[in-house]
């Protein structure tokens, strides 16, 4: 009991943290279960259920504050959603180390990437097949589905075997690639990890890798924590969001690495 409540501390820190820059949180709470003794197979399990749910409130205060796109998270998000299944289901045949060097590596990619000053920038439209042009209130941006849709396949892959919301890398792909202000990706991001990270569970616990005693008082918490976050975040500046999506993506590959290590 006493591990437990101390869990629950830990993760109401980490949701209400990740939810104020959009994402769902799952490269903390993997590392803090992993930490905590936790096999990587069960705690990317018990990430993905937390995800679910503390996203799942961010989306509702993002919503009403209309920061979410739900016609762009309803275009580019299947392809995460399919592959998070399929990535979550053979994750059962991948050993452990393997699954949390794939993680460590994959937060130093967007650690470095998410340090580098990108000015959002606003993108000319096009009339050539396969590009979007998007009205959202009082923003319009072009969206290039040639490259949007194949990376978000293959984020979902990734998201779903190693137990992340996927939400670390649309947030960039959405503000670098397309154009869209970063207070409206992070909040369509909120919608989209909580699709990504249920199909990513159902891909686990086909294999057996779910532990409801531990995964349901961690996501009580972590929707209190989501719902806190989340009305930070509208507030912020979104150069401040940028910066604090970049810091603990580092912080949480380097802690991964050292484990591994050890």
């Amino acid at each position: 009991m006493d591990s437990i409540l101390i869990m629950c501390v830990i993760i109401l820190i980490i949701a209400v943290s990740m939810s104020m820059v959009g994402k769902g949180g799952g490269n903390f709470y993997v590392l803090a279960l992993v930490l905590a003794g936790i096999s990587m197979h069960k705690a990317a399990s018990t990430a993905q259920f937390i995800m679910m749910a503390t996203s799942a409130a961010s989306m509702v205060v993002f919503n009403n504050s209309k920061k979410v796109d739900w016609k762009l998270a309803l275009i580019i998000d299947p392809p995460t959603d399919v592959m998070a299944f399929v990535g979550g289901y053979f994750a059962g045949y991948i050993q452990g180390d393997t699954l949390k060097m794939m993680f460590a590596v994959l937060l130093v990619v967007i650690s470095i990437f998410m340090f580098i000053p990108v000015k959002e920038r606003h993108q000319e439209k096009s009339s050539k097949f396969g590009y979007w042009n998007r009205t959202f209130g009082q923003y319009e941006y072009t969206v290039n589905l040639w490259y949007t849709l194949p990376i978000t396949g293959i984020v979902g892959f990734f998201a779903g075997a190693i137990g992340i919301s996927g939400g670390a890398f649309k947030i960039p792909l959405m503000v670098m690639l397309c154009g869209i202000p970063i207070e409206i990706a992070v909040g369509t991001s909120s919608a989209m990890v909580t699709a990504t990270a249920l199909m990513g569970f159902l891909g686990h616990s086909i294999n057996g890798h779910f532990d409801p005693q531990l995964a349901i008082p961690l996501a009580i918490v972590a929707v209190v924590g989501g719902v806190i976050g989340s009305k930070y975040a509208i507030k912020s500046k979104p150069q401040n969001l940028r910066m604090i999506f970049a810091i603990t993506n580092l912080v949480a590959a380097i802690a991964m690495i050292i484990n591994i290590i050890q």
